[in-house]
């Protein structure tokens, strides 16, 4: 499950979107993403970075894992960790009743 951003979506999606729309006013991309931090309230120009960066890979401006990618391979992963423990827990019970089947009865 994604951690919650103290920054609200919109906020995210405009910042992103003014970083893109003055990028070409300053010298770089990182004084750009500097001035809208200060401009938006983003205690850390990072912060506003690294959304930037997620944008471009999202829209194939950038190598990397996508966001989508990312959600999916968490899903796999956890639907793999659950069927692991499902397995043990049915390799435990296939064990406890073979060996119920390999004692002697006893007839009453």
């Amino acid at each position: 499950m994604p951690r919650e951003s103290v920054y609200p979506r919109e906020l995210r999606v405009r910042a992103v979107q003014m970083v893109r729309e003055v990028r070409d006013d300053y010298p770089s991309e990182y004084a750009a993403i500097t001035a809208v931090a200060s401009k938006l309230g983003i205690g850390n120009p990072e912060t506003l970075r690294g959304w930037v960066r997620k944008m471009q890979i999202d829209a194939g401006e950038r190598p990397g894992q996508t966001t989508d990618d990312a959600e999916e391979l968490r899903r796999l992963r956890r639907e793999n960790a659950e069927l692991r423990r499902a397995n043990e827990i049915l390799k435990a019970a296939s064990a406890f009743f073979a060996a119920e089947l390999d004692r002697p009865q006893r007839r009453s």
